[in-house]
């Protein structure tokens, strides 16, 4: 009997104010810890310049497994599609940490960047594999980190492949639109590029080369070492000159 008429009076017993319940922003202090780790982050409010980060694996047409950490295409291309029809941004940010992954994917992004009409940079953290090479130079200037690495390598297939010379022809066309692309966005040679791409003994049981830094913009892939620093720097001076007015023939009006 006195059990339950604790239990009735604990249930009674009203909220102290300042509980999780009563208290959204806890509730919000909380959530940040949990997901970020710390209470406080900088805000963007009245940047001209947007962050686009793609990291872990660029996921295409088959979703991957759910311990993959992955960017998914169907989120960045609206996201570009919003940079490039809201004013108040004038710049693109593109940080780059990625193992590559789907190359169909990783092209329509790469166009996407190219063929936006604001201007913007990429910089390479930690790795930028595979079809992450086309994302990287498809700003309109690229920084990597000094110890930074992106694998070149020829295009590979997974899952079933049908051993006929259509399948052959196929991959070679997909090679080919890499390579095509690689080279008119940066400074790199077709023929440089496809020596890292097909140069033996680089990578353990397999082709292609790991390029590191230096080497990267030695060979003409990008266009200059830096860090978030420089990137930003590089950007407000590219969204000045965008901001000049300018005549039909596309020379600067001075004034």
């Amino acid at each position: 009997m006195n059990r339950f008429s604790n239990d009735i009076n604990d249930e009674q017993e009203p909220k102290q104010p300042g509980t999780p319940e009563s208290n959204p922003d806890q509730n919000s202090l909380v959530t940040k810890l949990q997901s970020l780790g710390q209470t406080n982050i900088p805000q963007m409010e009245g940047s001209s310049i947007h962050c686009l980060t793609i990291v872990g694996q660029i996921e295409g047409h088959v979703q991957l497994p759910p311990n993959n950490k992955t960017t998914k295409y169907e989120h960045l291309i609206p996201q570009l599609v919003a940079i490039e029809q809201n004013p108040k941004i004038e710049g693109l940010l593109i940080i780059l940490n990625t193992v590559g992954g789907d190359v169909e994917a990783g092209l329509a992004i790469s166009e996407m960047i190219a063929s936006l009409s604001k201007p913007s940079v990429s910089l390479v953290l930690g790795g930028g594999h595979s079809i992450g090479v086309p994302i990287a130079v498809s700003a309109d200037y690229s920084y990597i980190a000094e110890t930074a690495t992106m694998t070149i390598h020829p295009v590979r297939l997974t899952g079933l492949v049908i051993g006929v010379p259509q399948t052959f022809e196929y991959m070679d066309k997909m090679q080919d639109r890499v390579i095509n692309f690689v080279t008119s966005h940066s400074d790199i040679t077709e023929e440089k590029f496809k020596e890292l791409m097909f140069s033996k003994g680089n990578l353990t049981r397999d082709i292609g080369t790991n390029v590191i830094g230096k080497d990267a913009v030695n060979d003409g892939l990008i266009n200059e070492v830096g860090g978030v620093g420089q990137a930003i720097a590089k950007l407000n001076e590219l969204m000045d000159q965008n901001r000049k007015p300018k005549t039909d023939d596309g020379l600067e009006v001075i004034q």
